[in-house]
């Protein structure tokens, strides 16, 4: 994990509306963890297309959660990823 984490930004969760705000994290190189804390029953678009929606947390705010859309590949490679999971 060090060798994966040198020269990167570790950026909580609960922390990221804010720091998106005050810098420009386009040119850091930055990472973050979450938890799933709740995943949503995959849903159809419109057009057919199946997605899932969870929502993330970082276990220091329960308040603050980001939610993460799985589309595409991403969603039938990850879709069936338990609740609990980092």
């Amino acid at each position: 994990m060090n060798r994966k984490m040198a020269n990167r930004k570790l950026i909580r969760l609960s922390q990221l509306k804010s720091k998106l705000a005050a810098e420009n994290l386009e040119e850091t190189d930055w990472v973050t963890f979450g938890v799933i804390v709740k995943k949503v029953t995959p849903q159809s678009t419109n057009n057919g297309r199946t997605f899932s929606i969870w929502r993330l947390n970082d276990l220091r705010d329960l308040n603050q959660c980001v939610s993460l859309f799985l589309f595409g590949d991403v969603h039938k490679e990850h879709w069936k990823t338990d609740q609990g999971t980092v």
